[in-house]
């Protein structure tokens, strides 16, 4: 039986592991196992920035081996190979939400390494982003790679329509999706606004435009705000006007990429690094139709927002307590998180974790949304805090959320019966 991010979390003991030996060297041959999302790799290895490895190779003389998987199975089996004696597992890619408390017990603390070798100017990488991976004062993780919720929109049927620019405010957005729905000139159906079904963090994302939140930083549930009911009615209200697909319960991601891909969605709202993806002419048949810029606040909010607080997701490195190459994975992760590297990797399409990396004149120049991303990392938080129920709490958001869409329950009755049901998953102290 495959074992469960679940079933493994909740069966995790803490695993003994030798203190860090600063000084001690590493070999200057041999590899260096890095277990990541096919994503990572990608984004050090591309074309238009090079291979960020490259310096690390050849400082170290080491070779990098990558191993990757989708997001759940990644995660499975590095906390399966942590919790071992020993592992190949040098360098572990995690998600923000799966780095809960418990599982710090299986990785490294890295203010050792900070200390004796650190990161060059540690404190440019975006504060909410280190914060986020230090726990009890300690650092077990250092980020690589964003992903910021923006605004992308087909600047091709906003013309058809009569919209000269993307909207500022959310209630100008809803207006605009509703005039964007509709069979096009060239006689393809679109929609408004494509939507990848109800999970939490697009709900959350979305609901950003009210500065609502399922579950604060200091893990109170308040789903049940006027911000995150007026979100909910916004998406119903959406649906009924079929300015988002009818089969939205069936939405992923990768149907949200193909609708605006082929020209029938005129707005989606996902990572601003999609950008690249829907204006590839060999994958896209929109490419250079697609703009992308931050998402819209309330104007009730705009005294204190510039643009919509979304989501923000973020991977970071870390280092399994029971890795046979801390030294050789350590060099790894300092290298791969350098200025330049950010850079190196942000052209190859990462979101940079770095704030001196959107003053490039490359990123400037390749990016344009560079400032506007810059914009929404100023104001944007993790959709939801990791806490070791978080699946179960997320499980029971996408159930909720999904009985307003169907009628079954009022936004007011689903959100107080959500909360009912995940108070007693969050931490209590």
């Amino acid at each position: 039986m495959r074992l469960t991010r679940r079933h493994f979390l909740a069966g995790t003991t803490a695993t003994c592991a030798a203190p860090y030996m600063g000084g001690i060297s590493f070999a200057q041959s041999g590899e260096v196992n890095v277990f990541a999302h096919r994503v990572m790799k990608n984004v050090s290895i591309g074309t238009a920035g090079g291979d960020v490895t490259t310096a690390f190779t050849q400082a170290t003389g080491a070779a990098v081996n990558w191993v990757t998987f989708e997001t759940g199975p990644l995660h499975d089996r590095v906390f399966r190979e942590a919790s071992l004696d020993q592992t190949t597992v040098d360098v572990a890619f995690l998600l923000n939400t799966y780095a809960t408390p418990r599982v710090t017990s299986l990785f490294e603390p890295l203010d050792g390494y900070m200390q004796s070798d650190p990161i060059d100017k540690f404190d440019d990488i975006f504060t909410g982003l280190v914060d986020a991976v230090t726990f009890d004062g300690q650092l077990f993780a250092v980020p690589f790679r964003h992903a910021s919720t923006g605004l992308h929109y087909n600047e091709e049927i906003f013309a058809e329509c009569g919209v000269d620019s993307p909207p500022e405010t959310i209630e100008e957005f809803i207006d605009v999706a509703k005039r964007c729905t509709g069979e096009r000139p060239n006689g393809t159906p679109a929609v408004g606004f494509i939507l990848p079904g109800l999970a939490y963090p697009e709900v959350i994302a979305f609901a950003r435009a009210w500065d609502a939140d399922f579950i604060t930083a200091d893990f109170e549930v308040v789903a049940n705000s006027p911000a995150m009911i007026k979100a909910l009615k916004a998406i119903k209200e959406l649906h009924d006007a079929g300015a988002v697909p009818r089969n939205l319960l069936g939405m992923k991601a990768e149907d949200a990429n193909t609708w605006m891909q082929t020209g029938r969605a005129a707005m989606a709202m996902s990572s601003m690094s999609r950008n690249r993806l829907y204006n590839d002419p060999e994958k896209s048949q929109t490419a250079g139709k697609i703009k992308t810029t931050y998402f819209p606040v309330a104007e009730e909010l705009k005294g204190k927002y510039d643009v919509a607080p979304t989501k923000v997701e973020f991977w970071s490195m870390a280092i399994p307590k029971n890795s046979q190459n801390k030294d050789l994975a350590w060099q790894f992760i300092k290298n791969m998180s350098s200025p330049e590297s950010t850079v190196a990797a942000a052209l190859n399409g990462n979101g940079p974790i770095r704030n001196s990396t959107y003053d490039d004149p490359r990123i400037v120049d390749a990016l344009s949304y560079s400032q506007a991303e810059r914009k929404v990392l100023a104001v944007s938080r993790v959709p939801l805090p990791a806490f070791d129920e978080a699946a179960r709490a997320a499980d029971y958001f996408k159930e909720e959320a999904e009985t307003v869409l169907l009628g079954i329950k009022t936004p007011e009755q689903a959100m107080e019966d959500l909360v009912s049901r995940v108070k007693p998953l969050v931490p209590t102290s």
